[in-house]
């Protein structure tokens, strides 16, 4: 198996268990579990292959990961309460895999394609956050990945070095892959952030210095 298979592979499971694990949090059904995790685990890839030029259909010649994809979230729908919890408290950890194996796989694509630097920093953006958005959506949250920590840009430096051809090799892609994880993993544990302004937080401080002044 390649390296692009590698990939496909821990994404999908990481994915499709978050999916899943988040429908499950919103009391949905078991159908409601599966759409939410192969949503999860295929959106970003969909909405990627619009954007770069591959044929949407190619997902259907996935077979082999949409099989892995229902196991995985066949499993997460019948573990026991204690077992999704420990998952619960490892999320980040495996979210972080899944954000890393989509990001490089979505840049391979696209380099492969011979498309431009920005063609690869977008289709590794959208396929490494791209599910988690649509998952959020549909499960009526606002997606954490514009939010919370930063996310996002983890996804993008990993298309931006393999765009710039610094990691071609299969032990390369795959130092590139735990260097990714190691850095969303510090975001969430020292709480990095992007910039952010609130216009709410401020209107309100007006507000409150004009009943002050009155």
């Amino acid at each position: 198996m390649d390296i692009f298979g590698i990939f496909s592979i821990i994404g999908t499971i990481a994915f499709a268990v978050s999916g899943a694990i988040v429908a499950m949090e919103e009391e949905y059904d078991i159908l409601g579990v599966f759409v939410l995790g192969l949503v999860t685990a295929f959106g970003g890839g969909v909405v990627r292959n619009l954007l770069i030029g591959m044929p949407v259909t190619t997902l259907w010649s996935q077979g082999y990961l949409l099989k892995i994809a229902i196991i995985a979230m066949t499993i997460a729908f019948v573990l026991p309460v204690a077992w999704i919890q420990r998952w619960r408290r490892s999320e980040a950890f495996f979210d972080a895999i899944g954000l890393s194996a989509f990001a490089i796989q979505g840049a391979l694509y696209a380099t492969q394609m011979k498309h431009p630097i920005s063609a690869v920093l977008v289709a590794a953006m959208l396929t490494g956050i791209g599910g988690g958005i649509i998952r959020d959506v549909l499960a009526g949250r606002k997606p954490l990945v514009l939010k919370d920590e930063i996310y996002a840009v983890w996804a993008m430096l990993a298309g931006l070095a393999i765009g710039l051809g610094w990691f071609k090799t299969t032990l390369e892609l795959l130092f590139l892959f735990v260097v990714i994880i190691t850095f969303r993993m510090l975001s969430v544990y020292f709480k990095w952030k992007l910039p952010r302004r609130s216009l709410k937080a401020a209107i309100l401080e007006q507000e409150r210095k004009r009943e002050v002044q009155q």
